[in-house]
C-alpha cells in the first residue's frame, strides 16, 4: 500500500444529506470520528451530490440537509478545529476526477460491485438505475483519492467501495507510471449494522424505524418500548433469545457497563428477566446518550449563521486540497493546461 506524505493519517468520510443522523450513524461512525479526530487529520464530506443520485427528484430535501446533518456533526461533538466539514457539490476537483477515472472503469465492473448490486435491489430500479447511481462508486473513489486518504470508516457492506477506489488508484498510477495517488484502508466499525426498532436489517430514515439523534425523551421512551424481543419470551419466568433480540443488540452497542450487560443475558436465558424490565434499562442508557447531544443540537440548529459559516470555511480549505491534487493528477498525465 502506497502511504501519503501527510504528518498525520488522513480519514475521508462523511454522509448523504437525506435526513438528520440516528442512532446507526452514531454506532457506526459518529462516535470514532470523534474519538479520531485528535490523532488524524479529518475531513467531513456533506454528500449531497450523491444524495441526488436516488433523489434528483427532490434536490431542495437535499439542500436544507446540508445544514441538519451538519448540526448533527457538531452536536455530537465534532470539534471544527480539528476536522474539516465541507460540502461535496462545492468542490469542482471532485466531479473532474470522476469524468477521468470513468474512463479507467468498465460497466461491467460496476455491476459486479455487491455493494451496487445490493442496493439496486434494495431500491428496485432493476434495469432503470439512474447513471449517476451506478457510477457512484467511482464518484466516491475521487471523494477519497482528491483527500490523499489512507483510512475511510465504512460499514462491512461499503468495504467493495474500498476495494474499488484502490482498483482505480493502481490503474492510475500504472497509467503515469509512478505513484500519485495513495491506496486507502477501510475502517470497520466492531459493532455490526444497528437495526430498526423494528427488528428489520437496517436502521433507516425512509422505513421509519430510526431513533434520530434529535428524539425527545417521549420519542426515545416509544421506540424502545416499541422494539422487537424474543416473540417466545411470553412470560417473564419464561426462559428468553438473547440472539437477534433487538434490545440485546442495542444494549451491546450502548451500554458501556459490559459486566451489566452480560449478568441480564444470563438472567434473561434462564428466566425470570421481563421485557418491560429488559427495555427499562435500555431506555435509560439511550435517554443519557442522547440528552446532552439533543441540547447540543437545539443550540446549533438556533445559530444556522454561525453553523454555514464552518461548512463554508472547511469547504474553503476542502477546495485547495482537492484542486492540488487534481492539477497534480492533470499534469502527470499530461493532459492540456492554459497555464
Amino acid at each position: 500500500m502506497h502511504i501519503a506524505t501527510n504528518t498525520r493519517p488522513v480519514i475521508l468520510t462523511g454522509d448523504r444529506t437525506t435526513g438528520p443522523l440516528h442512532l446507526g450513524h452514531y454506532v457506526g461512525s459518529l462516535k470514532s470520528r470523534v474519538a479520531l479526530q485528535c490523532s488524524h487529520e479529518q475531513f467531513l464530506l456533506l454528500a449531497d451530490t450523491q444524495a441526488l443520485t436516488d433523489n434528483a427528484g427532490d434536490p431542495e430535501k437535499v439542500r436544507r440537509n446540508v445544514l441538519e446533518v451538519a448540526i448533527d456533526y457538531l452536536a455530537v461533538g465534532i470539534d471544527p478545529t480539528l476536522t474539516t466539514i465541507c460540502v461535496q457539490s462545492a468542490l469542482p476537483a471532485l466531479a473532474e476526477l470522476t469524468l477521468l477515472y470513468l474512463n479507467f472503469v468498465t460497466v461491467s465492473r460496476l455491476e459486479r460491485n455487491p455493494t451496487i448490486k445490493t442496493e439496486i435491489q434494495q431500491r428496485g430500479f432493476e434495469r432503470d438505475v439512474p447513471a449517476g447511481f451506478l457510477c457512484y462508486p467511482v464518484a466516491q473513489a475521487a471523494d477519497i483519492t482528491a483527500f490523499k486518504a489512507t483510512v475511510v470508516p465504512v460499514g462491512e457492506d461499503q468495504a467493495p467501495l474500498i476495494e474499488q477506489t484502490n482498483e482505480i488508484v493502481r490503474r492510475m498510477n500504472r497509467q503515469i507510471g509512478r505513484d500519485v495517488l495513495v491506496e486507502a484502508a477501510a475502517m470497520v466499525p466492531k459493532v455490526g449494522r444497528l437495526p430498526g426498532v423494528d427488528g428489520k436489517a437496517k436502521m433507516s430514515k425512509s422505513q421509519g424505524n430510526a431513533i434520530p439523534l434529535s428524539a425527545s425523551s417521549d420519542e426515545i421512551r416509544d421506540a424502545v418500548r416499541r422494539m422487537y424481543t424474543d416473540p417466545d419470551h411470553l412470560r417473564v419466568c419464561d426462559p428468553g433469545k438473547v440472539e437477534g433480540n433487538v434490545v440485546f443488540i442495542y444494549l451491546d452497542a450502548f451500554c458501556e457497563d459490559r459486566q451489566f450487560v452480560e449478568e441480564m443475558k444470563a438472567h434473561y436465558r434462564r428466566g425470570g428477566l421481563g421485557d418491560v424490565t429488559l427495555k427499562r434499562h435500555l431506555e435509560d442508557v439511550l435517554q443519557a446518550l442522547l440528552a446532552p447531544i439533543r441540547e447540543r443540537r437545539a443550540h446549533y440548529a438556533a445559530e444556522p449563521d454561525y453553523v454555514m459559516g464552518i461548512v463554508r470555511e472547511g469547504t474553503r480549505k476542502a477546495r485547495e486540497r482537492t484542486e492540488a491534487t487534481l492539477a497534480e493528477l492533470r499534469s502527470a498525465l499530461g493532459l492540456f493546461s492554459l497555464t
